[in-house]
């Protein structure tokens, strides 16, 4: 990365959903491990204990996608990752960059009353998202002085 970039992952996502992950396939592997027979009278086949682990897996990757997000910027323009998709806008489609009262995440303000979402700068993470957004829009200004 270039001097002057910035690079933002939102952190209060990270720690929660890292462990809840674990959690999941730990759980998931054990429960399919665990279930052979019932009171019920249900049989639980291998098969089946497989597909609870393979379950567990597939949740925890769908929680991981919210650790996805990130934002880079550099003298070119903005790189936003979201969950599901990455968008690069050049410098001069931006407007402005804003955190909207109320709102969870950042947007970039485009022409014609469009934005795009910024969930790397996330409202939860206090502190951390006034110093990303600061260094984004110091960015800016240098990059339109």
């Amino acid at each position: 990365m270039s001097a002057g970039a910035v690079e933002v992952r939102p952190v209060k996502v990270r720690r929660v959903a890292i462990p809840i992950a674990i959690v999941l396939v730990v759980v998931f592997a054990l429960v399919g491990t665990l279930l052979r027979d019932t009171p019920t009278g249900a049989v639980f086949s291998v098969s089946d204990q497989i597909a609870m682990g393979f379950l567990g897996v597939l949740l925890a990757a769908g929680v991981m996608l919210l650790t996805r997000p990130r934002l880079r910027a550099d003298a070119d323009g903005l790189e936003v990752r979201n969950i599901i998709g990455t968008q690069r806008v050049p410098w001069d489609l931006v407007q402005g960059v804003t955190f909207p009262d109320g709102a969870p995440w950042a947007r970039i303000e485009l022409p014609d009353d469009e934005y795009v979402p910024v969930m790397a700068v996330q409202a939860a993470d206090g502190d951390h998202a006034v110093t990303a957004m600061r260094q984004l829009r110091e960015l800016r200004r240098t990059i339109h002085a």
